[in-house]
């Protein structure tokens, strides 16, 4: 079992940038994909990004790419979403999420086993 924790959260205005980090509990971090999903109030949680193991790959939904870039650092055993252009439609508690099973990265969050307890970004207009 892994534990999750997200910081980095916060208020920014529209245009602005933020940087969330997600710091993991397990000595095996590597061995998770990692995920960021999002969820709005009155909205069903949806898929941002994810990374595989060794980081080599990414995948983004596909509205956020360019605008979002998640990373990781398995000898911190942290990921990271840098987050650019943001708008008010970003509004949302961001959650990562860390899936242990041998797969392509998915983007359902059904198929996340671990999730931290969420960081609230909010971005004004």
């Amino acid at each position: 079992q892994v534990q999750l924790v997200e910081s980095g959260g916060g208020l920014v205005q529209a245009g602005g940038s933020l940087r969330l980090s997600c710091a993991a509990s397990r000595r095996t971090f590597s061995s998770y994909i990692m995920g960021w999903f999002r969820q709005a109030p009155g909205k069903e949680r949806e898929f941002v990004a994810a990374i595989s193991r060794d980081g080599t790959t990414t995948r983004y939904e596909k509205s956020l790419k360019g605008r979002f870039t998640i990373s990781r650092d398995n000898a911190k055993n942290t990921v990271s979403l840098q987050m650019n252009s943001l708008n008010p439609d970003d509004t949302a508690v961001y959650y990562c999420a860390a899936d242990s099973a041998w797969r392509v990265l998915a983007t359902r969050p059904e198929d996340y086993a671990y999730w931290g307890q969420g960081t609230q970004v909010t971005v004004s207009s």
